[in-house]
């Protein structure tokens, strides 16, 4: 039975009414007339410029598992933006409200957010830095680049894939609604209980962070499915398991990580969703619940969480020192190995977020060590890492430059984690802002990572490369900006400054205050810097158009397809020969082989489907946040009803003939002889010994034989 509900409630609208509405807030009021303004330009433009129709055609309904990952990044690089805002906002109100004689403004006390939109904003920013911004990043480059490592034209589900990324976007607009119609959860972004129960949270904020957690957590499992599947099954000829570049590792690691923790999460939050909804006692103690249920349950996803985002980020990162070091990677064997001894360990880790519960010294002795484990497979990648770039003829480029600084921001949160690890340092330093910092240096090497890949792979989905000078003058501004507002904070934190504080009582406090807050600013020119990065690049695209190996240096099979990558990946299906195939073909003269014929191949079908679904899905998260019963019920039976006609239905897909597929081959090879001034055309046929190039279909020979199986299983 639904619970009885404080405040009004209606069947039209549920508790949905105009006083839920901040038009009044001297914040927010102006941020809606700003995005107002700023949406009906764009649909302007769009209108203006008669451009509907094509990202009708090209973008909403694609199934191309590369402009899928661009949108996912698009969405992160978005979300990432509105929680580096929230980042700003925290900083600016504890250095202004420091001390009680700080002044306030807004309605505060002390500074200009009151201590309950100082929640608000605390728990955003923490949800959305993880799983709308980290994640989806990191998914969009694991749709981009994985298929294309591994030699297939497309993920294993297409459909699934634009359905995952959907459900993904309507959880990032379920989020930024809750700026301006209702409020967001105060209780943290992973919930405090008994906080988030419906005596102690009446609003709606916990409801939107019930079901924004809900779609975020539903989207990356399908995703997870997805590549699990396509790295599985999708393989080219000749890819064999260790022949698997180290990012494809580190993604399987990781979506195995996904596919079996987020359901843990669903299940914590539809427990709590049936405490607020029907009344249940799951995490009310004084009704025979349990409080630290929640808190097992969540860090059991939580902390494998953790890894799930960094194993993607050192698979980054092992793509990019080799390029630039011009050597193959060091001890490729125990990286898989590191990859998937962090990926188990994980499971084992999740007691160390609360160590002062009281668990007893044996249970926090072993979650001590296990955490502690933790170091040996990271120290393994460190070194191999050290070893791949010691004696290589290193450039030091704007993607390497971004893959050091993850590097060493590793060495900092792992050092600082191992720290955490002993319990006795964790009574001393919990809940404290120390933990904030170390949390926050382990994420920065997801963020420099990100922004290296960005760099890297940029010119194999655009045919361009971004400017290198400004990507060096973002680099450094970020890392100023990271010092600036890290070392101090690790200083507080042992000065037994804690978290969330809303008012800094402690005056001593403020000058490290203020050197994080000059941090934010120096972090906010490097946003600039990344603007002024776009811009000059795509102003100065036909001057910095790439080839296929966009430098010169790349080893992977990716870095055999075109540049932009075209729709369908490769013409022919490539047979691998090798662990670094690019640069086996390279040093055996395979580099420029073309396929001696083309042969018809099938492609997916666009659908708008995994649109319709994934704006219902905002709908009945919109309709459950708000109560509105009707709403919900209509939006879940169309959802349901749109799945059933879409199984029925299915996707022929459509046929690309092998002449076509010659014309647009040829055409691309013009393009790409013009972008990199050595592609030689002509290369078909047999060169002297007997290794594959295209496999049977477009079979063309080269390269030595007795190296063409040589790390392959």
């Amino acid at each position: 039975m639904l619970v009885q509900l404080p405040g009004g409630w209606n069947p039209l609208l549920g508790r949905l009414a105009l006083d839920q509405i901040p038009y009044d807030n001297p914040i927010l009021a102006p941020l809606f007339v700003a995005v107002v303004v700023g949406t009906i330009l764009l649909f302007g433009l769009i209108t203006y410029y008669r451009k509907w129709g094509y990202l009708w055609k090209e973008w909403l309904t694609t199934v191309d598992h590369k402009k899928l990952g661009v949108m996912y990044i698009i969405i992160g690089l978005v979300m990432l933006f509105r929680g580096f805002i929230d980042g700003l906002m925290i900083r600016t109100q504890q250095v202004w409200a420091n001390g009680p004689h700080s002044s306030g403004v807004f309605g505060a006390l002390h500074g200009y957010l009151t201590p309950f939109h100082f929640g608000q904003v605390y728990s955003a920013h923490g949800l959305i830095m993880i799983l709308l911004a980290a994640t989806p990043l990191l998914v969009g480059f694991m749709n981009i680049i994985v298929p294309i490592q591994i030699g297939a034209r497309d993920m294993a589900y297409p459909y699934l894939n634009a359905l995952g990324l959907w459900i993904t976007a309507a959880a990032a607009v379920l989020i930024m609604i809750s700026l301006f119609v209702g409020d967001f959860a105060h209780n943290g972004w992973f919930g405090y209980a008994p906080i988030f129960e419906l005596q102690y949270s009446p609003g709606v904020g916990v409801d939107y962070w019930i079901w924004t957690l809900q779609l975020t957590a539903l989207g990356t499992t399908l995703g997870g499915i997805n590549l699990l599947v396509t790295i599985i099954k999708m393989r080219a000829p000749g890819m064999t398991w260790f022949r698997l570049p180290i990012f494809v590792w580190t993604s399987l690691s990781a979506n195995i990580i996904a596919l079996t923790s987020f359901p843990a999460l669903q299940v914590a939050l539809g427990l709590v969703a049936a405490d607020r909804y029907l009344g249940s006692h799951f995490f009310t103690a004084g009704f025979g619940g349990n409080l630290m249920l929640y808190t097992n349950l969540f860090w059991i996803w939580g902390h494998p969480e953790v890894y799930f985002v960094i194993l993607p980020a050192f698979g980054m990162m092992s793509e990019i020192f080799p390029t630039f070091s011009e050597k193959p990677l060091f001890g490729y064997v125990t990286m898989v190995a590191a990859s998937f001894a962090i990926a188990g360990v994980s499971w084992m880790v999740w007691l160390h977020h609360f160590f002062t519960m009281g668990a007893g010294p044996q249970v926090n002795s072993f979650f001590s060590v296990a955490t502690m484990l933790v170091g040996i497979p990271t120290g393994v990648k460190v070194f191999n890492w050290a070893f791949t770039m010691y004696r290589g003829r290193i450039t030091y480029s704007a993607a390497m430059l971004w893959a050091i600084g993850a590097l060493f921001m590793l060495l900092v949160g792992g050092m600082t984690g191992m720290m955490l690890a002993i319990p006795a340092i964790n009574y001393m330093v919990h809940n404290s802002v120390f933990v904030i910092a170390h949390f926050h240096s382990m994420l920065l090497v997801i963020v420099y990572a990100i922004f290296g890949s960005v760099i890297f792979w940029f010119p194999k989905v655009f045919g361009f490369r971004l400017d290198e000078y400004w990507a060096k003058v973002m680099f450094w501004l970020f890392t100023a900006g990271s010092a600036l507002v890290f070392v101090p904070m690790y200083m507080l934190g042992f000065m037994g400054m804690t978290r969330r504080l809303d008012y800094v009582f402690n005056p001593a406090w403020h000058p490290y205050l203020e050197v994080m807050e000059v941090g934010i600013a120096v972090y906010c020119l490097s946003v600039l810097a990344f603007v002024v990065l776009l811009y000059v690049s795509i102003r100065d695209r036909v001057k910095n158009r790439a080839g296929a190996d966009a430098w010169g240096t790349a080893r992977s099979l990716e870095w055999l397809a075109h540049s932009p990558v075209p729709f369908y990946n490769f013409a022919v299906t490539p047979h691998v020969n090798a662990r670094d195939e690019l640069a086996w073909r390279r040093e055996h003269g395979m580099d420029a082989l073309e396929p001696e014929r083309y042969v018809d191949i099938h492609m997916p079908s666009n659908t708008g489907m995994a649109l319709y679904i994934g704006a219902l899905t905002f709908v009945l998260g919109f309709g459950l946040t708000w109560r509105i019963w009707w709403l919900s019920l209509l939006s879940l039976a169309a959802i349901i009803l749109l799945m059933i006609i879409r199984s029925f239905r299915g996707d022929d897909g459509y046929i690309i003939t092998g002449a076509e597929l010659e014309r647009m081959e040829k055409e691309a090879l013009r393009n790409r002889a013009q972008a990199d001034g050595k592609y030689v055309s002509g290369g078909r046929g047999q060169v002297a010994g007997t290794a594959i190039a295209y496999g049977r279909n477009g079979a063309s020979m080269g390269g030595d034989p007795f190296n063409s199986s040589r790390d392959g299983i």
